[in-house]
């Protein structure tokens, strides 16, 4: 057999966001498969609101909201009458008229769902994960396939639920879904947790944080730039006309280019200041990674979501 998933050990919190990041293929879905009860795991331990998933009864279960990467949707089905078969599995569902009507499933409720778009798909899955009012959320790459209005739609809607307590644990492979949503972020790779802590913490304590902003700017091609040098600081001309300013930049580096652009009587037509990004630090990250060693025997792995309703950050 094949190890997909070792040595990872992650907790999540009511009132937060925790993300679960890698490349494609990192573990990252298999991991919270697991966690869920979705999938048998070989060793380890899990403990889901403090039981094992399992081996949990159908309680357990309705308390845990699930929203899974290829949607698991009946491709007959049309998406109204879907979440309203799937509203009466639980004894106190969300209202399905108000999820229709904030996710604009409304505007597609005719259309069988083997006839959506990937991303309304993904509007009617994350509704149907939701009408349990689960006190734990699972989404695997929620915002897959999504317009950017929808994204921003359920974006809005994430962090509604997390102002509203709920444990939301998520897996994407869109680096800057993750910085505007996480509170807590596990990076993973080849199915081992390699790095974890809150976005500020991440970008504060990694190599690639050397270089806490990055200047370009677009301005006649071919220019003597070498003023703009200094020890740990370099320019480079991208391409014809659209240059960069790397290393470890300081605030009077700024007076050091404006005084530059004024010696030679120039207005770059466009300047850029960029801030440090979770994806520049993932990209560090994934720059030292060793492939890792190939076993035919599968390794436990741990996962670890709120042990109780009581639970706070």
């Amino acid at each position: 057999m094949k190890r997909i998933v070792s040595n990872i050990s992650l907790t999540a919190h009511f009132g937060q966001v925790t993300a679960l990041l890698g490349a494609n293929g990192a573990g990252k879905t298999t991991t919270i498969e697991c966690a869920q009860g979705l999938q048998r795991r070989n060793g380890g331990t899990v403990s889901l609101l403090g039981q094992d998933p399992e081996t949990a009864d159908a309680e357990l279960r309705s308390r845990v909201g699930v929203m899974l990467q290829d949607g698991g949707l009946p491709p007959a089905a049309r998406p109204v009458a879907l979440l309203r078969h799937v509203a009466g599995l639980y004894r106190n569902p969300l209202s399905v008229d108000a999820l229709v009507d904030r996710l604009g499933i409304a505007e597609f409720s005719s259309t069988n769902i083997r006839r959506l778009s990937g991303g309304q798909k993904q509007r009617v899955a994350l509704a149907a994960s939701l009408l349990g009012n689960p006190e734990v959320l699972f989404l695997d790459e929620p915002s897959a396939g999504l317009d950017p209005q929808s994204r921003i739609m359920v974006f809005e809607l994430i962090r509604e639920l997390r102002d509203a307590g709920k444990a939301i644990v998520l897996t994407t492979h869109l680096l800057d879904d993750a910085q505007r949503l996480a509170d807590y972020v596990y990076i993973v790779n080849h199915g081992e947790s390699v790095t974890e802590g809150t976005v500020p913490d991440l970008l504060n304590a990694s190599t690639a944080a050397q270089t806490q902003r990055t200047m370009t700017f677009d301005a006649p091609p071919g220019l003597d730039t070498t003023a703009l040098h200094r020890p740990g600081l370099a320019c480079e001309e991208t391409r014809p006309g659209s240059y960069r300013i790397l290393g470890s930049l300081e605030p009077g580096d700024l007076g050091r280019f404006g005084q530059w652009c004024a010696s030679l009587s120039l207005m770059p037509t466009s300047v850029h200041l960029a801030s440090q990004s979770l994806e520049d630090v993932f990209l560090a990250i994934a720059a030292s990674f060793e492939p890792a060693p190939k076993t035919p025997v599968p390794a436990p792995h741990q996962a670890q979501v709120p042990a109780a309703e009581t639970e706070t950050p």
